[in-house]
């Protein structure tokens, strides 16, 4: 039985997980376009700044980076642009992830991602 009969369309976010370096670039990229709009930004550089915290295990880096590259994919279920509902999908997968990994995502982590909001995101990559 192949793996797409059973998919929900994560294939190209799974791709764009495994290079480190694309994420990382794009995650700052797309941050900066939509931090204004996006209620769950402390949240979601929490999980970026745990996913690659060279002491977080590998399997926590994985999921990590696989709902980050959900996020940054420039398609999703619900187009972000949508008023409201745009980024319910992205929190959705970010919400399921973080719960997997809840013990993980440390105070370090989460100060660092209130510091980068408090002192504007343009600065950081």
């Amino acid at each position: 039985m192949a793996s797409s009969e059973h998919s929900a369309g994560f294939e190209p976010a799974d791709r764009l997980a495994q290079d480190r370096d694309s994420v990382r670039r794009r995650f700052w990229i797309k941050l900066k376009q939509v931090v204004a709009k996006l209620p769950f930004a402390e949240d979601l550089l929490a999980a970026y700044y745990c996913a690659f915290d060279r002491e977080t295990p590998r399997h926590v880096q994985v999921a990590l980076l696989g709902a980050i590259a959900y996020f940054i994919l420039p398609f999703d279920f619900v187009p972000d642009m949508l008023p409201v509902l745009g980024f319910t999908d992205d929190a959705a997968v970010l919400a399921t992830a973080i719960r997997m990994v809840a013990t993980h995502i440390t105070s370090v982590h989460r100060e660092a991602a209130r510091a980068a909001l408090k002192r504007g995101i343009d600065g950081e990559s």
